[in-house]
């Protein structure tokens, strides 16, 4: 299973980041873990843009989700003819969601594309992998996202505050994708976001190997993150996301 980070800033782009996107690669099988606002244009830059097998969009922010109508244009436009309909996993209401972000009158059509399927409550196979969801604490419909291989677990926390949910989805992961939003020395609301310590108390509690802060809001200093996230009692390995990067499981 590979992993490459194609957009890792939260809320909204960075100078240095699109929004949440990340490619999870096994067997031939391309699957997008979120499509936030700038996520299609970086995955051009690692991927063919039509070679997407399926998406998993965790929650219906415009930082996870608002690329997909730009998607839609290129999947459905190609001058070199449409590319096959792919399924597209969300929380409730997400085929309308996306529809109404597109604000064409009428409305398109976007299952020509899109194949449009709301999370199921059990684990489900997509292509090789094993995907379990998780709701995670967060002001709307958002979910966590554990992803099998091969013996392999990519754990991947979408936005959360707080979260016992979040330990059991991340549990023994070889690799743990993990919102750290807020920081430390600022007020911050409940329910809502990680900062690096908690981010790190989640990956100890869980056993995970390898913990990658993600979701850096363009603001906050990722270096003051992480260090927050290392004094958190985690003795794994912890790195900050970074556009580009690839991770080999």
């Amino acid at each position: 299973m590979r992993v490459t980070v194609i957009g890792c800033s939260g809320s909204f782009p960075g100078p240095e980041s699109p929004a949440s996107g990340y490619l999870v690669e096994a067997e031939g099988f391309s699957l997008l873990l979120d499509i936030g606002n700038g996520t299609v244009g970086s995955l051009q830059r690692f991927h063919d843009v039509l070679d997407i097998d399926a998406i998993c969009i965790t929650h219906l922010h415009p930082d996870h989700c608002l690329d997909l109508t730009v998607y839609w244009i290129a999947r459905v436009y190609c001058p070199f003819g449409r590319a096959p309909q792919i399924p597209v996993y969300g929380p409730n209401g997400t085929a309308e969601h996306m529809a109404k972000a597109y604000e064409l009158e009428p409305n398109p059509d976007m299952g020509v594309a899109f194949d449009f399927r709301t999370f199921p409550p059990e684990p489900f196979r997509l292509g090789p992998f094993r995907i379990t969801t998780a709701l995670m604490n967060h002001p709307v419909e958002a979910y966590g996202l554990r992803i099998e291989h091969n013996g392999r677990v990519l754990a991947y926390s979408g936005d959360t505050g707080e979260s016992d949910a979040l330990v059991e989805l991340a549990r023994d992961a070889d690799l743990f994708l993990c919102e750290a939003a807020f920081v430390e020395s600022r007020p911050n609301p409940p329910d809502m976001h990680l900062t690096g310590r908690t981010a790190g108390e989640h990956a100890a509690r869980a056993g995970a190997a390898h913990l990658v802060l993600t979701h850096l809001l363009p603001w906050n200093d990722p270096a003051v993150t992480l260090a927050e996230a290392k004094m958190s009692g985690f003795t794994g390995t912890i790195e900050v996301a970074q556009v580009g990067t690839v991770y080999d499981l």
